[in-house]
């Protein structure tokens, strides 16, 4: 990648903000030198690890690399024969510890992170180095009594002789020559030896070795001759604990010497793995995806780029989404508008979410975005003249074309900010229409900023070129930031000057200047924006409209449903309630065969048993098994059958609307309800005449029954509520009398006998009864009471 153009898209930046969420030092160097690549398997790989990374971070929200310092220069060292220090084999335990711990974590999630645990798993684990360490070393970085069986030894001799020495210099203290001949009571130490305090002038009434005097001269430090021998050997043993400490220290120094390889190689695997879970924070904080990555075509072709909603990264929320896709329709896009309107930062924003994904970096952008592999980025932003070495703006631009234009392959991506600026308007215009026709002739994706209206004509008309502009809100004389595809931009230069303070004399003054061509140009150019802006508003109404509409769909759809499980639950109730009838039936017929066996008589049996199986059988049929029973008619084909355009209403909701199609697989009706569609069975319409009425039914044959409904023949009182019964009877028998029912069936069951009694004195004097009796044993029996109309 071009070093100089990743400078001028502020790709440094980037690095620092990812460089801010790692946790460790040599992850962080990485994070700050990270490089675009040209190269799509590593490209994808990266971003495939940073998804992954997002994803395991979601499950270990608190997981992170640790206590991890770089330990390589130390391995070296020690390799190199060099004696480690306590703390320094303190800082590589826990760092052993650490990438023990993140090669753990990862381990759990290998099936749903196969890219981070290829990875971690490299890790070499060193348990027992770790271990060695841990019980060689405590916490404050000294080697315990436990380290080795003679370092024990030793640190016993050494506390049992300093208790000896201690008890002989406290007995002389505390005898009468030793309280008279020391200036206090105090046992001190002085090079290294323990010492008690003499009164200078009493120092020769005993004998001993004076290790040092007090500043004034009146005390001598001495150690007493009675103790000296036992210091002599205190300090050989402290020699030997010393000696046997810097033995253990060498022989762990020398094992993490044995595995500086090892060593080594976790620090790098541990620092690429902290980076990757550094872009997946820095994507959760963004809010950014991973893009596709696109490879050349077969034919070498590069592929479009596509963004969608995409942010400049160092905008934060101030930043507005760019949406905008290069190389398919078209490959240069000219960008005009309004000064100070964000023709810059679309550049920037289009440049770094490429450097950023061929980077392995997700981009603040939607997941619908899709990068090309380009070669190399090209970019000629901002301006950098120098008086010292006498180059003007125009040379500092032309010296960056010059490069682009000598480095860029059909691969590549050019940025252009102000192309042909900083010089004579016509030869810059010129020489940039000139820059804009090479690069289109290479097929290389280009975008380019300009104020030239020259340059707009220019996209306009030629093939391959597209104008852009970056919208102006006349209302507010502001820039919107908002980035316009097909349609160039004005200037807006004079409102522009007028928003930030100059003079409106001055400014109208410039306004009356202009050319007739310019200011029709200007406004054309505002009208077109206006329409745009018009066009998109109402696009944004007719999509708001659009998807209410699918959700009052939804909605309608859900109560249909809603409807048919309840008629379903309904037939299922009815279904297992004439089951229980059966069973109580056979249970009757059992009883009373039985009874009837000892009289010898087998007529009343038989009857009751064809009667059983009339119901068996009634059960069994398909006309049950699918929802009709006896007296429901399969609709037959006439002139009434539903056809497209006729109108309907659904029976379940009373809905009215009109038949769209018809769905012969499936038996379902396409019916349009207002603004919804929706799908019905046939079954569930009603044809309505053109005036709202519903079409009677041809055949009077279909009376007796009701989808959802037990037959008007028979109605069960049972479980009724006394108060219930009378209005419910007379209901049932002006409906039965109204279809045409001669005779009618009211189910009371036996109980205490007082719906029974209620039936039967409602029927004496209701005026359609003509008479009533008792059900015969085939009937129910005394349960049931039979009305003749």
């Amino acid at each position: 990648m071009d070093g100089k153009s990743i400078e001028m898209l502020e790709f440094n930046r980037v690095r620092e903000i990812l460089a801010g969420h790692t946790d460790f030092a040599v992850s962080r160097d990485l994070a700050l030198g990270i490089q675009p690549s040209s190269d799509p398997d590593l490209v994808s790989l990266r971003l495939r690890q940073s998804a992954e990374a997002r994803h395991l971070l979601s499950l270990e929200p608190n997981f992170s690399i640790g206590e991890i310092q770089d330990i390589r220069e130390t391995a070296g060292m020690a390799a190199r024969g060099k004696v480690l220090e306590p703390q320094t084999l303190l800082t590589i335990q826990s760092t052993l510890a650490a990438a023990r711990h993140a090669r753990s974590t990862v381990s759990k999630h290998s099936d749903e992170c196969p890219s981070l645990w290829h990875i971690a798993k490299e890790i070499v684990l060193l348990p027992e180095l770790e271990q060695e360490i841990d019980d060689c070393v405590d916490e404050m970085g000294q080697a315990p009594d436990y380290a080795s069986m003679k370092l024990a030894e030793l640190r016993h001799q050494l506390r049992e002789t300093r208790q000896q020495l201690m008890d002989r210099l406290e007995s002389f203290l505390n005898s009468r020559k030793g309280q008279r001949v020391a200036q206090e009571s105090l046992i001190t130490e002085r090079e290294s030896r323990y010492v008690i305090p003499v009164k200078a002038e009493l120092q020769n009434e005993i004998e001993g070795i004076i290790h040092d005097v007090s500043n004034t001269g009146a005390t001598v430090f001495m150690e007493p001759w009675i103790t000296v021998g036992l210091g002599n050997e205190l300090r050989q043993l402290e020699m030997e604990e010393k000696h046997e400490v810097e033995r253990i220290l060498a022989a762990l120094s020398e094992e993490i010497g044995s595995n500086q390889t090892s060593l080594s190689q976790n620090i790098d695997l541990i620092a690429l793995l902290d980076l990757t879970l550094a872009k997946a924070r820095y994507a959760d904080r963004a809010r950014a995806a991973e893009p596709a990555i696109l490879s050349p075509n077969s034919s070498g072709e590069q592929q479009p780029l596509k963004l969608v909603n995409a942010k400049h990264p160092l905008l934060k929320h101030k930043a507005v989404p760019l949406t905008v896709e290069l190389g398919r329709d078209f490959l240069s896009l000219v960008i005009t508008g309004p000064n100070a309107g964000g023709k810059t930062v679309a550049l920037k924003t289009i440049g770094l979410m490429t450097l950023m994904a061929q980077a392995g970096l997700p981009i603040p952008a939607e997941t619908e975005s899709s990068i090309p592999i380009f070669d190399g980025v090209f970019a000629d932003i901002g301006d950098e003249q120098s008086i010292e070495e006498t180059i003007s703006s125009f040379s500092w631009h032309m010296n960056n074309v010059v490069r682009i234009v000598q480095s860029a392959t059909q691969n590549s991506l050019v940025l252009l900010d102000e192309l042909g600026t900083s010089t004579d308007p016509s030869e810059g215009a010129a020489l940039a229409r000139s820059v804009l026709l090479h690069f289109l002739s290479k097929r290389i994706i280009t975008v380019a900023t300009t104020h030239y209206s020259e340059l707009k004509v220019f996209a306009h008309s030629t093939e391959g070129l597209q104008n852009a502009s970056l919208d102006f809100d006349p209302a507010t004389l502001s820039p919107t930031y908002h980035l316009t595809m097909g349609i160039p931009g004005g200037s807006n230069a004079l409102a522009t000057a007028s928003r930030l303070g100059l003079p409106f004399d001055i400014v109208d003054n410039a306004r009356q200047m202009l050319g007739k061509g310019t200011q029709e140009m200007e406004k054309l150019l505002s009208d077109l924006n206006a329409e745009k802006q018009r066009v998109e508003e109402l696009r944004s109404k007719l999509e708001k409209e659009r998807s209410e509409a699918e959700i009052l769909k939804k909605e309608w759809e859900q109560e249909l449903n809603n409807v048919k499980n309840e008629r379903q639950r309904i037939l299922q109730e009815a279904r297992d309630q004439v089951a229980s009838e059966a069973a109580e039936l056979q249970r009757q017929i059992r009883q009373a065969n039985a009874e009837l066996k000892k009289a010898k008589s087998r007529e009343s049996i038989d009857t009751a048993k064809k009667t059983l199986e009339t119901v068996h059988q009634q059960m069994k049929s398909p006309a049950w098994q699918t929802g009709t029973t006896e007296g429901e008619e399969e609709t037959e084909p006439t002139e009434d059958t539903i056809s497209v355009g006729d109108e309907v209403e659904i029976m379940d909701t009373h809905a009215r609307g009109t038949v769209l199609s018809l769905l012969e697989k499936t038996g379902e009706v396409e019916v349009q309800v207002g603004q919804i569609k929706l799908k019905t069975n046939v079954n569930e319409l009603k044809k309505v005449n053109p005036g709202g009425e519903v079409v009677p039914p041809r055949s009077p044959s279909v009376k007796k029954h009701v989808r959802g409904r037990k037959s008007l023949a028979e109605l069960d009182l049972r479980g009724k509520r006394a108060e219930d019964i009378e209005p419910e009877l007379d209901r049932y028998l002006n409906d039965a009398s109204l279809t045409g029912f001669g005779e009618v069936s009211i189910i009371h069951g036996y109980g205490t006998g007082t719906v029974r009694q209620i039936v039967r004195e409602t029927l004496a004097s209701h005026p359609l009864v003509k008479s009533y009796r008792p059900g015969k044993p085939d009937e129910g029996s005394d349960g049931v009471t039979i009305a003749s109309l």
